[in-house]
């Protein structure tokens, strides 16, 4: 009788905050409410079509935003609990240690990203330089609350596209100079690249377009790898060159879960697209993950946000630190943070001996 009446607070309760909350957040529930009941866990018909390359072919279903940022912060709080910040202890091939630590994020929106208390990363992190990816904020709509007291702060935004792209730039030093773009107007104009200038070297920030549904902009995207080629060498042969971000290209078959089921398909896995990253390789830089890392497999960090992608870590290393090579050497760790939680993306680090 006892199990029979809280098998019926469960679900009377599941159903109530489903309601109320408007979230597809029933599984979670149910598997979080029988723990707390020790109860069995029964099996429920899936409504979800069959997994392929991580990205379900169910409708996603729209959340109230009220409700979908108070779970995120209680994701995101959690989740900051279980990762260690400090410095790493690993050091150079010659024995030195780091210090200097540069942290990327595509955070998926400025303003959504906020309210999930994820600007506490950057005090968290304590990195000496940010690049955030996917900002979607014009320069002059910038919140006063994304000011981080002790970091200079730089933003780009797309001026073609309202709420589209953007990167910003938080660093402890102030840069020489910061510049914005590589040149060419008509890939400016989406505000995909920023540029800081430091003594010993550049840091470049990028948010590297996507191919797009079907591929529709796969041309465009190889242009665009052909004149990014073009600036990252040409500010190369002048200070060696830190460059970072969503560079939206898994490039080797284990950089993403199902490889066979999305090649030459999926935004992300073609092979013009892969040999555009093999070009720029070719050219003098490295990918210092895959570096230091060259068999680590199930690393990632992207996970859509259907089909429950990353609780099962179906995922995409589509994030990267690349260096030129005269700066190996100073190599300590890069890596993923891949517990912390506010976006489709994990933030990934790179710590330096310069």
């Amino acid at each position: 009788m006892q199990v029979l009446q809280k098998s019926r607070q469960i679900l009377a309760y599941r159903s109530l905050i489903t309601q109320t909350l408007n979230l597809n957040l029933k599984g979670e529930f149910d598997r979080q409410l029988k723990a707390a009941f020790n109860m069995p866990n029964a099996k429920r018909k899936s409504t979800r079509t069959k997994e392929d390359n991580g990205e379900s072919k169910a409708k996603k279903v729209k959340t109230t935003s009220e409700a979908e940022s108070a779970v995120a912060e209680k994701v995101a709080d959690d989740s900051a609990t279980e990762t260690d910040f400090s410095p790493t202890e690993k050091k150079t091939s010659d024995g030195r240690s780091s210090n200097l630590k540069l942290s990327a994020w595509n955070v998926g929106g400025l303003r959504a990203w906020m309210k999930k208390d994820c600007l506490s990363y950057i005090t968290q992190e304590d990195a000496d330089i940010y690049i955030l990816q996917e900002t979607k904020i014009p320069n002059d709509k910038v919140p006063k609350e994304a000011k981080v007291e002790g970091y200079y702060t730089y933003w780009n935004a797309s001026t073609e596209k309202a709420g589209y792209a953007g990167l910003a730039l938080y660093s402890k030093e102030k840069p020489i100079n910061v510049t914005y773009g590589i040149g060419v107007e008509k890939h400016d104009k989406e505000g995909r690249v920023i540029v800081a200038e430091y003594e010993k070297y550049y840091v470049v920030g990028a948010y590297i377009p996507n191919s797009g549904r079907k591929l529709v902009r796969l041309e465009y995207r190889q242009e665009w790898d052909t004149d990014f080629l073009t600036f990252i060498k040409d500010l190369d042969s002048k200070k060696p060159v830190i460059f970072c971000g969503d560079l939206n290209v898994a490039h080797l078959e284990i950089d993403l879960k199902n490889p066979k089921s999305n090649k030459n398909k999926t935004a992300g896995f073609t092979d013009q697209e892969r040999d555009g990253f093999t070009k720029l390789l070719d050219e003098g830089f490295t990918d210092t993950f895959r570096h230091l890392y060259p068999e680590t497999e199930e690393m990632y960090s992207f996970w859509t946000y259907m089909g429950n992608c990353r609780a099962k870590n179906v995922g995409w290393r589509l994030d990267y630190f690349v260096l030129s090579n005269r700066l190996l050497t100073n190599l300590c760790e890069s890596t993923m943070r891949t517990k912390v939680m506010g976006s489709d993306h994990c933030p990934i680090i790179c710590e330096l001996a310069m």
